[in-house]
């Protein structure tokens, strides 16, 4: 129930509690505490009760009425800057806690409310800032010392004097090197992200090539797990975007598809065209995705079981890579899942009709 229901009742409770009273006073002094009264309305041809529901009739009602219809109105305008406050506090997003909430200029307890929340809002957006900055400058700085062990393992490993123990331990600390560059390349971009530091290009993109693309990729990653892949439907549908990141989209769904299968399992692709809309479906088998844990599948280092995590390669950046990517192309991501059936990806993005070159490029 709102807060202006809620003042409703209780104010007309109020109200009808006081008109009981003065009806009862009312009729008190009319028959018992002016007995003249009552002998001057007989000689009128009228009882103490006519006169007494006259007055409740043609005074007490409109009163109460009118009451009620002004405090309705007056809780409205009253409460009128706490509903424009809560749908300003809606629309809040990391992105934009450096926009103050809007105040009523009354300097009363709404206006001091709304500066609470503007301080807070303050503190946040240096704590967020604060924390991109680090995680942009950390990886910037392990970017030169993992390319120098990369190359320093590399030349060991092209080393005749290696020895074949000493190669199988190089070629081990290479994979993790290589592992370890894909997070730290992750978290730079997603940094950037946030800070609106990538440029995206924006021309038309055939969604239907690159899912064909996407598809031969998937099927070779597939082979080790005897994974059946199909391409269910690819309608031509062209979208305005960023091709390299699209692609990466793309990427990043089908390897999670793989990876979190089962051996035998299944994976569908489906691409349609539902009026300005382009729909691109990717189902997996596999253990799926209990429910209370889907809502966080996009937060950055989340794994479903953790206790396997160490099994699958990934570090746990690639969901959060592709909402972002289907964010910037002004679309949506999300996912839906039956343990042990089936899990399914579904991801929205808005066609254009244009088919010419267009050099343009977004801040993302």
């Amino acid at each position: 129930m709102k807060l202006r229901t809620q003042l409703a009742f209780w104010y007309a409770a109020i109200l009808l509690t006081g008109l009981l009273f003065i009806a009862g006073w009312t009729y008190y002094e009319m028959v018992f505490a002016h007995p003249s009264m009552t002998a001057a309305l007989a000689a009128e041809g009228h009882t103490p009760m006519d006169e007494f529901w006259e007055i409740m009739f043609f005074g007490g009602l409109p009163a109460v009425v009118l009451a009620l219809v002004g405090g309705w109105f007056l809780m409205g305008r009253a409460l009128k800057p706490l509903t424009t406050l809560t749908q300003a506090m809606e629309q809040v997003q990391p992105h934009t806690l450096d926009r103050p909430l809007p105040s009523t200029g009354n300097r009363d307890e709404l206006d001091r409310l709304t500066e609470v929340f503007n301080r807070m809002m303050m503190r946040l957006n240096d704590s967020f800032t604060h924390i991109r900055e680090f995680t942009l400058h950390a990886s910037h700085e392990l970017k030169t010392p993992l390319a120098v062990l990369h190359g320093e393992i590399e030349m060991m490993l092209s080393n005749p004097a290696t020895t074949p123990e000493q190669r199988e331990s190089f070629a081990s600390q290479l994979d993790e090197l290589q592992r370890l560059s894909k997070i730290v390349a992750s978290l730079t971009l997603l940094a950037k992200a946030d800070a609106g530091q990538v440029m995206l290009a924006q021309e038309p993109v055939r969604l239907d090539e690159l899912v064909h693309d996407s598809y031969a990729d998937t099927l070779i990653l597939a082979q080790a797990q005897k994974i059946q892949v199909t391409l269910e439907t690819c309608n031509p549908v062209t979208i305005e975007g960023d091709r390299y990141r699209l692609r990466q989209l793309l990427l990043n769904l089908t390897d999670n598809a793989i990876k979190y299968n089962q051996p035998d399992g299944r994976v569908q692709i489906a691409l349609v065209r539902k009026g300005t809309t382009a729909e691109l479906t990717i189902n997996n088998t596999g253990k799926g995705i209990p429910q209370p844990l889907v809502s966080r599948v996009f937060d950055r280092f989340f794994r479903v079981d953790e206790s396997h995590s160490s099994e699958i390669e990934g570090c746990g950046l690639g969901l959060s890579i592709a909402e972002w990517i289907a964010k910037a192309h002004r679309g949506d991501i999300a996912i839906t899942s039956e343990p042990e059936k089936i899990t399914t990806v579904i991801v929205r993005l808005p066609c254009t009709d244009r088919l010419y070159s267009d050099p343009r490029t977004i801040t993302a």
